[in-house]
């Protein structure tokens, strides 16, 4: 919705109660505005305290799931749940080298403790999905954040070729091992994505 400059006026000349009431009902209703605000306004922790948070929370939480749905069709719900619980946490945050810290660590925490013999094909799709997309978040940080990425992405790699089947559908669904280092992802690596998916892959 495009607000117009009529519009834009009638609100600037609410009274300055009238303005507090407003947003307090406003906030009321969108619960991730309210924590933001909160955030980035009067709130003591950092995003980089915030993030070591979400860190640990993600390890404990992953281990829980496997531990109780590792094995049956509940799991990959799961680990949908903790991957919104990091979605919360950058809209609060705007923590953009968190977006994609923290959705590889979920990736190789999930690989980690995963059992090597079921057949986890759908899961497997979830987190290519989710490693390609950390692929065209990492190429628009700036590049001094590609270091502190290195050992995420090391991980990642490390996990995938620990499981046999994982491995082989990477390498068909387009993911080269190069790119799990940060300064060698393609500069188009989000016209390669397209391309991949319009030839009905990572699906």
């Amino acid at each position: 919705m495009e607000y117009s400059k009529e519009f834009k006026e009638a609100i600037s000349n609410f009274t300055s109660a009238e303005k507090d009431k407003l947003i307090i009902r406003l906030l009321k209703k969108d619960r991730i505005l309210s924590h933001r605000l909160y955030f980035e306004l009067i709130d003591p922790e950092t995003a980089d305290e915030k993030r070591n948070q979400m860190e640990t929370l993600i390890k404990e939480e992953v281990l829980a799931a496997v531990k109780r749905y590792g094995r049956t069709k509940y799991f990959l719900p799961s680990i949908r749940r903790i991957s919104a619980k990091i979605t919360e946490h950058v809209k609060i945050t705007t923590d953009k080298f968190g977006e994609v810290s923290l959705a590889l660590l979920l990736v190789s925490e999930t690989l980690k403790n995963l059992s090597k013999s079921a057949d986890h094909y759908k899961l497997f799709i979830y987190l290519l999905n989710k490693i390609f997309r950390s692929l065209v978040l990492t190429k628009k940080l700036d590049p001094d954040y590609f270091l502190d990425l290195r050992e995420n992405y090391k991980e990642v790699q490390q996990q995938i070729v620990q499981n046999k089947s994982l491995e082989e559908l990477a390498l068909h669904n387009g993911l080269f091992w190069s790119w799990l280092e940060p300064e060698n992802i393609p500069d188009d690596i989000d016209l390669i994505l397209k391309g991949i998916k319009a030839e009905g892959l990572l699906k």
